[in-house]
């Protein structure tokens, strides 16, 4: 359970409060102080509709910079009774909360609630915040992460766009053959392990046990080994990828600018994309992850869902809040932006009409996987170890001698948390 520790502190009494006659709706979210893009000021267009609609109710958002400040604080004013009224809620985090039971579970909101239909969202997305028979959030928008590839430098050299289906085989040979030393990579490698725990996935391997509770024998086990070593060798050997001290001294993103012909990124990945001056977005392709399983290629997918906190004292007004930022009517414009899927598949489906790459993305969502934070509290320290294996490996640690050391360091953090 939570700690206690921070129970005396005098924080804010939570949950949609009154205060001189108004209902102040307390919105907590990640994220510093606002900017002036256009995201920014359709969010705050519609949170005054929203408003407007509900006379004597103001919408205050709480923002909290960075991610593992945000787990943290929010934490800390669940065990003072201090929490927003509706939190975000990251998949990639939402274990710690389902799992110390802090969260009001939706189901006897969405079940009275003849406006609101489960079923107009994803079933794997909101399988995220499920519980058995409760639905501790709603989602918003997700991303499954993808292969994005140039098709201008593809068809310069001659080489065939991805596949469905296509192997780790296929995908080097690709690589080789976009890559011109000195000047073009085949693919741009990010140590960042949310974005290359699918590679251990489509070969057959993963980081822990499928209950969650330990690595030995997964993380460590000759399939996660030769993953590891294929991911290494494309640096190393094969040189059809920076080195992370290249990828630095670029500069530059070598995707956006043109340099590299491959990489893995989310659908947030299109918003800059829009606005690099050496990459046409039309020239953009977007495939799913090269696989080894006979079953087809699989992916993570990371997701945003509305939840409210399980004191709330006035949770009418805060599920009013989420059935109104989760209706299709405001999901069009919220997702104008196209920095992620809409969560809703009326609305993902009409986007992706007429746009090939979103109906790749949605032919990728069946096989998009929840991340191992939304079903493991404390996976954070796994993903940090995990980049750090990374970067011994890539620096030269042999790679059974860094698995099993992360192996020791991961089961043992398991067995004192």
């Amino acid at each position: 359970m939570l700690p206690v520790i921070v129970a005396a502190l005098a924080l804010a009494p939570g949950c949609a409060r009154r205060e001189q006659g108004i209902v102040v709706l307390r919105i907590a979210n990640w994220g510093g102080a606002g900017d002036d893009s256009d995201f920014t000021r359709t969010v705050q267009s519609l949170y005054r509709e929203f408003e407007a609609q509900n006379p004597g109710v103001v919408v205050r958002v709480e923002g909290i910079p960075g991610s593992q400040e945000y787990v943290s604080k929010m934490l800390l004013n669940f065990v003072a009774d201090a929490a927003a009224d509706v939190m975000a809620l990251d998949a990639s985090s939402a274990a710690i909360f389902i799992d110390n039971d802090v969260l009001l579970d939706l189901a006897p909101l969405i079940g009275a609630d003849p406006e609101f239909d489960i079923e107009d969202f994803y079933p794997n997305v909101v399988d995220i915040a499920r519980r058995g028979n409760r639905i501790l959030a709603i989602p918003g928008d997700f991303t499954p992460m993808v292969m994005y590839y140039n098709r201008r430098l593809f068809d310069e050299a001659g080489v065939e766009y991805p596949k469905p289906g296509w192997t780790f085989d296929d995908f080097l040979e690709k690589a080789k053959r976009l890559t011109k030393p000195g000047k073009q990579w085949g693919f741009k490698f990010v140590n960042w392990m949310p974005g290359w725990i699918m590679w251990l996935w489509n070969d057959g391997a993963d980081v822990l046990s499928p209950s969650g509770d330990r690595a030995n024998g997964y993380l460590n086990s000759p399939s996660s080994g030769a993953t590891l070593s294929f991911l290494k060798d494309l640096v190393d050997v094969h040189r059809v990828a920076p080195s992370l001290s290249e990828s630095a001294a670029a500069g530059v993103d070598l995707f956006a600018n043109g340099q590299a012909a491959m990489e893995i990124s989310g659908h947030w990945a299109m918003v800059g994309y829009q606005a690099a001056p050496n990459l046409k977005l039309e020239d953009v392709g977007v495939a799913e992850l090269p696989t080894g399983r006979a079953s087809g290629s699989v992916t993570v997918m990371y997701e945003a869902g509305y939840a409210i906190g399980k004191g709330c004292r006035n949770p009418e007004v805060a599920w009013k809040f989420i059935k109104f930022m989760t209706s299709r009517a405001v999901q069009e414009r919220y997702q104008s932006t196209g920095i992620a899927v809409c969560a809703r598949k009326d609305v993902a489906e009409s986007r992706a009409a007429n746009d090939p790459r979103e109906q790749e993305f949605l032919r990728i969502v069946p096989s998009a996987r929840p991340p191992w934070g939304s079903r493991v509290t404390g996976y954070d320290f796994v993903e940090a170890t995990g980049q750090k294996t990374m970067d011994n490996i890539l620096g030269g640690t042999r790679i059974q001698s860094a698995l099993d050391e992360a192996v020791r360091r991961i089961d043992g953090y398991f067995a004192i948390r």
